[in-house]
């Protein structure tokens, strides 16, 4: 008979205030890689929106929550997103006011689609404090995390960054961002469920997520090679995603493609997505996590 695994303890979610000095970072933080940087950057111009929108639903249905252990990683997840959209907006007004990006042309957009298309008046039906629409959001919520739990993971582990002596400051940030998102890679998806998620919905969050955060990237990274002082050359999209992949700079687009169709296994677990082990040694040793651990911040 084989040896039973045991199962792994849970772990309880904490924030950590991190804080992060953008004055020496480049404009081009990944030497060499206008592309992938401006790729990347996307996420800066997505996160404080977006992860704000997260804690704004998930205030809204703790009460609602019947499990203590669910309701408890809810508000584990809220503190810890609230510290990402805190951190990504800090990139926001330091580093691009530094090189003199104006992003507020692209961030209005953001800003427009959480707070109307995903917020509480979706095309002007006041439907925000319904089960349906709280179950949609969520499950909304559940997609995005599982790509950013990908994404996270593949950051974890992409020596290409290192090689290409990305910008510390930049690194860090990203694989303290990524590691969290490992950390607490189940929590949507199960608090989804515990609300009455089923899979036909799940199947229809994910195609939602993919035609948005596909439609983000290309025109974030359209927007922000324009903003570039530098003037970077402005290749084609998958030309330039083909090349920065096969320099370890971004991950291949088929392997993003790949993990959204995980997702729509009907034995899917997030759990299955990144190691949580290595995502706790990545903070135990961050210079910004462990700066925030004794009170201070990472200053490189």
């Amino acid at each position: 008979m084989s040896a039973v695994t045991p199962p792994t303890p849970h772990h309880a979610l904490e924030p950590r205030h991190v804080k992060f000095d953008w004055q020496h970072t480049p404009v081009q933080w990944l030497p060499g890689d206008a592309f992938a940087t401006h790729t990347i950057n996307v996420l800066h111009l997505l996160f404080p929106a977006g992860e704000l929108w997260f804690c704004r639903v998930y205030n809204k249905v703790l009460p609602q929550i019947t499990d203590p252990q669910v309701h408890a990683d809810a508000k584990g997840f809220m503190r810890q997103e609230a510290i990402h959209a805190r951190s990504h907006e800090g990139v926001l007004k330091h580093y691009y006011q530094t090189h003199g990006i104006d992003t507020g042309p692209f961030t209005d957009k953001i800003d427009h689609l959480f707070k109307h298309f995903l917020g509480e008046a979706p095309f002007g039906f006041k439907i925000g404090h319904t089960r349906f629409w709280i179950r949609q959001q969520l499950g909304t919520i559940a997609a995005l995390e599982h790509f950013f739990g990908y994404l996270g993971n593949w950051v974890l582990n992409a020596k290409g960054l290192d090689e290409a002596q990305a910008d510390p400051m930049m690194l860090d940030l990203l694989r303290w961002h990524g590691a969290e998102e490992v950390e607490h890679r189940m929590v949507a998806y199960t608090l989804f469920k515990h609300m009455g998620g089923n899979y036909l919905e799940r199947v229809l969050h994910m195609l939602l997520v993919m035609g948005i955060l596909l439609s983000l990237i290309y025109q974030g990274n359209r927007f922000m090679m324009k903003a570039d002082p530098q003037r970077p050359r402005l290749v084609g999209f998958l030309r330039g995603w083909r090349d920065s992949a096969k320099a370890g700079h971004l991950p291949a687009l088929g392997h993003v493609i790949a993990a959204a169709a995980r997702y729509f296994g009907p034995r899917f677990t997030p759990g299955d997505e990144g190691d949580t082990a290595q995502a706790l040694a990545y903070l135990a040793s961050s210079p910004a996590a462990s700066a925030a651990q004794h009170g201070g911040s990472y200053r490189g």
